[in-house]
């Protein structure tokens, strides 16, 4: 195998053409993931606690609007989203805009019922002792139970974020110029090399998600940790 192709084009492959043109490349695929894994909390957060607190026909009416966008294809919604919503908005939209709105909606779907159950898991004792406080409903959610399950929730939410990385691959069907996308650029260009080619992207997006494993693992091992100091401390106390 000759990497040499990989050598005179590894700053292309990294970053695309920045600073003198638009970024790509690997750099782009981080930033894409990024985006869509910030809107993706956001929006899977807020849809999570209406699952959680909605109840009739309304939960009943959300849970069927997320298992839609659970069931279909990344791909295809990366379609929908970029041939309709210039439709529906009457202007051309980026190509990195429709595939971020896709991938967003997607992973907070997943994440929703992620939220949601980290809200169930917390417990009726902790609502409970929010209500005796003299807090709502929507006050002890806020100040008590959400920041207890979303920092059960980061691991998970960093795990969606490997994910997303990896769907950005995807991104290269409507030409946005990721990884994916240069590197079948630069295969093209040579037509000799693409084992080499495709084995150094195999292992750009190894790095990459092999880093976020090891941050979530990290994040997990600690909450686990500190968990169980509270319970030694709470027995401590309590004898």
């Amino acid at each position: 195998m000759d990497f040499t192709i990989i050598r005179d084009n590894f700053t292309y492959l990294m970053w695309g053409t920045f600073p003198d043109g638009s970024l790509g490349g690997a750099a782009l695929t981080l930033a894409i993931s990024l985006i869509a894994g910030v809107a993706s909390a956001v929006l899977g957060t807020l849809f999570g606690i209406a699952l959680a607190m909605s109840r009739g026909w309304l939960a009943a009416l959300l849970a069927m609007v997320l298992g839609f966008f659970r069931a279909i294809p990344v791909i295809m919604l990366i379609f929908w989203s970029y041939f309709l919503l210039p439709v529906v908005f009457g202007v051309d939209i980026p190509e990195i805009t429709t595939v971020v709105c896709a991938l967003a909606l997607i992973a907070s779907a997943y994440l929703a019922h992620g939220v949601k159950a980290g809200i169930v898991a917390i417990g009726r004792g902790q609502w409970q002792a929010g209500l005796s406080l003299g807090f709502n409903r929507w006050q002890t959610l806020g100040y008590i139970v959400l920041p207890q399950a979303l920092r059960m929730m980061v691991p998970s939410f960093i795990n969606q974020w490997i994910s997303l990385i990896k769907d950005t691959s995807l991104a290269y069907i409507v030409g946005v110029g990721e990884l994916t996308f240069l590197a079948t650029q630069v295969n093209n260009r040579s037509m000799v090399y693409p084992l080499e080619v495709f084995l150094f992207v195999a292992l750009v997006y190894f790095v990459m998600c092999l880093a976020l494993d090891v941050l979530a693992t990290g994040i997990s091992r600690r909450y686990g940790r500190r968990r169980s100091h509270q319970k030694v401390a709470r027995g401590k106390a309590a004898a």
